[in-house]
Formats: C-alpha cells, structure tokens, sequence
C-alpha cells in the first residue's frame, strides 16, 4: 500500500483523507477470528491438563522435576501465540471510504503503523486477479499507484468486496 504519511504526526497534517462530510461507503475491513478468548482459555486448559498427564504419572518420583520444563514450555508456547495473534488481531485493519470526488484506505498494520492512500474515484481501477499467486488477489490502482486491499481476508470476501465496491464505483460514474 502506498505510504503517504505515516504514524500520529501524519494525522495532525492536511490530510485528505480526513473530512466531515459522509462518505457514500464506509467499509471497515477486519481479519476473521476463529478462535474466541473463552475457546482459547479452554484450550489452553485442555492442553495444560493433556500436558499435566505424564507428571501425574510420576508425581512421587524426582522424574516430574525433569519432565516439567519440557511440559510447562510448549504450554508457555500457546498461551504467547494465542495472546499475540489476539493483540494483532485487534490493531490489524483496513478502513475504505468512497465520497463523490475521493477514496481513501487507511491501513492499521498490527504493529502499529498507518499507512495511507487516496485517489479521485472517476480515474481509480479495481481488479481482481483469478490467476495471481494469491487467490482472488484484489488491488485498487489509481493517484499513480496500486495497492492491495483486504490481505488478510479469505477469498470469497474479496470476491464480495469487489463487488460491492464496483458496484459504489460504478454509481459515482453514472
């Protein structure tokens, strides 16, 4: 994606993208998550009583001594993996919004960056690709350059979102 201005100093500044008026389509595009915080506890509790299993077995011995570490890291692993994904998960986002005489994407990285972009909506291309290395790859091309759109989604809500947006475009240009 086109960076244009970056971090809480870009926000400050004459951003076109920044207006009062609403916009015809607001689109606030987010990665699914599949795996709720009560699954995730619960899954971790599983895992915690699956891994908890062999010390029980040798409780009475100094074997469960040696055995814990290589038992309390892999559950150590999850709960780092399931708490990241969860952190990324919530910054990581994509905000279109399509006004008569502009669009504009701004892209929430889950680190933390923004990045933005804009163009005239009459001169903007939308394309899906069906023979990308990226299924139903989805770009938007104009103001000089193409970024993609919707990364993190799955296929066919791309799909769903070209065609809504073609359809948004399409009604500015009649």
């Amino acid at each position: 994606m086109a960076a244009l201005a970056r971090g809480p100093a870009a926000a400050s500044a004459a951003d076109p993208c920044e207006r009062n008026d609403p916009p015809l389509l607001s689109l606030t595009l987010r990665p699914s998550r599949s795996l709720t915080a009560s699954a995730g506890s619960w899954t971790l509790g599983l895992a915690a009583g699956g891994l908890g299993m062999p010390l029980v077995m040798v409780a009475d011995s100094g074997v469960a001594w040696g055995m814990l570490p290589f038992l309390a890291g892999p559950l150590a692993a999850l709960y780092w993996a399931f708490r990241r994904s969860t952190l990324d998960g919530r910054q990581l986002r994509e905000e279109l919004r399509l006004w008569p005489d502009l669009i504009s994407v701004v892209h929430w990285d889950a680190g933390g960056s923004i990045r933005r972009w804009h163009a005239n909506p009459f001169w903007v291309r939308l394309r899906l690709f069906d023979d990308a290395r990226i299924e139903k790859y989805l770009t938007l091309q104009g103001n000089g350059r193409e970024i993609e759109l919707g990364a993190f989604l799955s296929p066919w809500e791309r799909e769903t979102l070209y065609a809504s947006l073609s359809e948004a475009l399409a009604g500015l240009r009649r």
